[in-house]
């Protein structure tokens, strides 16, 4: 990743928030640029870091949820995942408790894949990925009260037709499965 020096930065005129809700935190700044144009209001929406898991069962199956998504107002397959807790030691640490609060499933090999930006442009968070190979099904869901997710183990061949028709939407978890599938030789 490049970084510009502390020169080419923009400088921050003002900042006051116009929202603070539990899923909606949005700062208005005044910004600077490096080329000297003020950019009066910038919006930023502040978020906590979010975690989503690539998991994979013993058997080779690819663990995926599908829940209701309002802002598109569809149901979708999806990466388990969530935000990463103030409680939480890591991102991984999050990541293992999302697992297992959504579906059920834990232990498992476990490593980091990606560190991505859903919008750089106006999100301040990041997202981390993990893959998990040979989960097993160790508990049950506990699920939070806003939450209505059904468990479902795919096959290598359905997710690669789930990707291929654009049926897996959410971008963050459609990089995130590309990405194995390019490493790994099973495009």
């Amino acid at each position: 990743m490049t970084k510009f020096k502390k020169k080419n930065m923009p400088k921050v005129l003002s900042s006051r928030y116009l929202s603070k809700e539990p899923w909606l935190t949005v700062r208005e700044d005044q910004i600077r640029l490096a080329n000297g144009v003020e950019i009066p209001k910038y919006y930023v929406l502040e978020y906590p870091d979010w975690v989503n898991v690539l998991a994979i069962t013993k058997d080779k199956k690819f663990l995926m949820i599908r829940q209701y998504r309002h802002g598109t107002g569809t149901i979708n397959y999806e990466l388990c995942g969530g935000c990463v807790d103030a409680e939480d030691a890591s991102p991984m640490d999050a990541a293992k408790r999302e697992l297992l609060e959504e579906t059920g499933y834990g232990n498992g090999i476990w490593k980091p894949n990606l560190k991505l930006s859903a919008n750089p442009s106006t999100s301040n968070n990041w997202t981390y990925n993990f893959i998990a190979e040979d989960v097993e099904l160790i508990g049950t869901q506990h699920l939070d009260g806003g939450e209505d997710i059904s468990v479902h183990l795919l096959t290598l061949e359905e997710v690669k037709i789930l990707l291929h028709n654009n049926e897996i939407i959410q971008s963050i978890h459609a990089c995130a499965l590309w990405k194995y599938l390019a490493e790994n030789n099973l495009l």
